[in-house]
């Protein structure tokens, strides 16, 4: 991996080549194939966002999976 970034995942430490997309990283953690909502440093990315919103080093990333009840 060239040029490493460390990022927070869900309050984990994951690394990341430098200029990932959103969408690049979500493949990679497992995560690309799953309804999920995603925010960056407290910020909603919409899922039309992911292939053009670039993380950065020391980017937080939240992603949770929405729960139905009832």
């Amino acid at each position: 991996m060239s040029d490493a970034i460390t990022v927070s995942l869900n309050g984990n430490t994951e690394a990341l080549e430098s200029g990932q997309s959103l969408q690049h990283a979500l493949q990679q953690w497992g995560l690309s194939d799953k309804k999920v909502a995603t925010a960056i440093n407290g910020d909603f990315v919409p899922r039309s966002r992911y292939s053009d919103t670039t993380i950065d080093d020391g980017d937080q990333i939240d992603v949770v999976t929405p729960v139905g009840g009832g």
